[in-house]
């Protein structure tokens, strides 16, 4: 018997000042069963950094042709295509051939660095891609804030974020890659 997705509740209020984007939003995040605690919350990071009602939850870890988060226009076409974690370089050209914008969010410290390092000759010269890098302590933090019904709020500024999860605030600032 295969093991279902555990199902998360999120209230995510978002002030994003950047892009004037002041939103509350009632997320359901579907975490696979080999999916950790830190990488669903990085996924939930990311949609609070580009938060917009047509942002969605793609199938994740289940379908390698889709991202972890995306948008698209009315028409069909992709405005933004979201990667969380250290994706194949091969699978990001490709998403920047299919979309308009994409990010990738790395995290988890050295292994995130050395990604980097691996992949910054081929993907330096995607000029629709954006690499934001969340430090392990950060990441860690978030994974420890983990629960099945949370409630957040989350304020942008300059690409910083300041949280409140569980009356706890945290200030999270990612590192440009690119």
């Amino acid at each position: 018997m295969a093991l279902k997705s555990t199902i998360f509740k999120v209230d995510l209020q978002i002030a994003d000042l950047d892009r004037n984007y002041f939103q509350s939003h009632a997320l359901t995040i579907a975490r696979h069963p080999s999916e950790t605690d830190e990488r669903m919350m990085m996924r939930a990071m990311a949609f609070a950094l580009h938060a917009n009602d047509a942002l969605i939850f793609g199938k994740g870890l289940s379908a390698d042709d889709e991202p972890d988060l995306w948008q698209k226009d009315l028409t069909g076409a992709i405005e933004l295509w979201i990667e969380v974690g250290l994706p194949d370089e091969r699978k990001i050209r490709r998403a920047c051939g299919r979309s308009n914008q994409v990010l990738t969010l790395t995290y988890g410290g050295r292994g995130a660095d050395m990604w980097w390092q691996q992949n910054q000759s081929l993907l330096v010269r995607q000029a629709n891609l954006a690499v934001l890098n969340i430090s392990q302590e950060d990441s860690k933090l978030l994974a420890a804030k983990a629960a099945r019904n949370m409630s957040i709020q989350c304020t942008v500024q300059e690409r910083e974020l300041w949280l409140n999860i569980a009356g706890e605030a945290l200030h999270i600032v990612p590192q440009v890659f690119k």
